[in-house]
């Protein structure tokens, strides 16, 4: 399974949470996005056959960075939406922390969003749906940060909370692969090349 973020924003080059404000990718957004299909490709192996699905975010951010990736969205899927940031949204950590010190997402506290259980009931649950596509081949994900992180910490079996513990750049992809059956990750924020 390939999970990709979406390319660069202007709130997430700023730091800025963004959960479910719809903003577009800025142009260095739109080429990291573009490049991502080389690191799809290298990733999958050169013979590699066609996703046997690939879902999206709705976000147009994640939607947008699918089609410059060369992917044809089989669906959109809520699911996938970033983590509901509530009051936080919009805002960087440290403007966060002028009233919270000490404040991360994964610690809370999560005015008016998602808590880490209701991220990971998300995640648990895109999880099983997709566990039986896997069968037929590749399964690529296209979302976003905070959520993408929390996606590959359940897949090993982790709290959400272990997803500060990733990192997940704009573009870049991450592989969740399994030994024999045991859920591992393969490839962590595997940056498009240059």
């Amino acid at each position: 399974m390939f999970l990709l973020r979406h390319g660069e924003t202007e709130w997430s080059a700023a730091g800025r949470h963004t959960g479910r404000t719809d903003i577009p990718l800025t142009d260095t957004g739109r080429a990291a996005a573009g490049r991502s299909a080389r690191a799809l490709a290298e990733l999958r192996g050169p013979d590699a056959p066609p996703p046997v699905r690939v879902l999206s975010s709705p976000r147009s951010r994640a939607r947008d960075t699918a089609e410059l990736a060369g992917l044809q969205v089989d669906a959109v899927d809520e699911r996938l939406g970033e983590w509901d940031y509530g009051e936080a949204e919009g805002r960087t950590t440290e403007e966060i922390r002028e009233t919270l010190p000490g404040w991360t997402i994964w610690d809370g506290p999560w005015r008016g969003g998602e808590t880490p259980d209701d991220v990971a009931a998300r995640a648990d649950s895109v999880l099983d749906d997709v566990r039986g596509l896997l069968d037929g081949g590749d399964v690529v994900l296209v979302g976003h940060g905070h959520f993408g992180r929390v996606l590959a910490v359940r897949w090993i079996g982790l709290p959400a909370t272990g997803g500060v513990h990733l990192k997940m750049d704009p573009a870049a992809v991450t592989v969740l692969g399994h030994e024999r059956g045991v859920p591992r990750l393969d490839h962590v924020n595997q940056l498009p090349p240059s």
